[in-house]
């Protein structure tokens, strides 16, 4: 999350999708090239990318980048899942996912905001970030299978990251866009207009 955010300042401005997508495609690609060895270096790599992205499409939407709560919201992009039928997180909707990670969103960002990232603090994160895990994980393993498929390594890495990158992309427009809408009008009115028009 730092190595991403360091990256980026506060000023508001209109997000970079297409470089965060070459970004990714040449992490992918040069990653895959190398097989097994190469994820080792990839994985964090394109992982950070992604981030930066969120982060990105984060600031854009209005967020604070230096703002606990909106780390936090972009690491709840991970697990937020997709529209696919095999996405598990997409069968109980996006409200649904957001209502499951909220209590551990919120211990730690009460942790945060008294303690700050100190041992005290770490639980909270870790219940979080083992929840988001659970989910990122699954696409990790579909990745690596991807990229172990011999001669074809660089072209899969870089296939998948540029896919990993427009899913996460199109996952934290909406989830920030969302978000804003919520600072403006409230949680509820935009809750109840998400679920009554039958987007899942």
């Amino acid at each position: 999350m730092d190595a991403a955010a360091k990256t980026l300042d506060e000023t508001p401005r209109a997000p970079s999708p297409r470089l965060h997508k070459a970004l990714g495609t040449l992490s992918g690609g040069v990653g895959g090239a190398f097989g097994l060895a190469g994820l080792t270096v990839e994985v964090p790599v394109s992982t950070v990318l992604i981030m930066r992205s969120i982060l990105d499409i984060a600031r854009a939407e209005g967020e604070v980048l230096a703002d606990p709560a909106t780390r936090l919201a972009a690491l709840e992009v991970f697990a937020l899942g997709g529209r696919a039928d095999a996405d598990d997180a997409a069968e109980s909707g996006y409200y649904a996912m957001r209502a499951a990670l909220a209590g551990a969103v919120s211990e730690a960002a009460r942790h945060l905001a008294q303690q700050g990232l100190t041992q005290e603090g770490a639980p909270a994160l870790v219940r979080l970030i083992a929840m988001v895990a659970a989910r990122y994980k699954v696409q990790l393993t579909q990745k690596t299978a991807g990229m172990l498929v011999p001669g074809i390594g660089a072209a899969a890495g870089a296939s998948i990251n540029l896919m990993f990158m427009n899913h996460f992309q199109s996952v934290s427009r909406g989830h920030f866009t969302l978000r804003r809408l919520e600072r403006r009008y409230g949680v509820d009115a935009v809750r109840d207009a998400y679920l009554d028009s039958g987007i899942r």
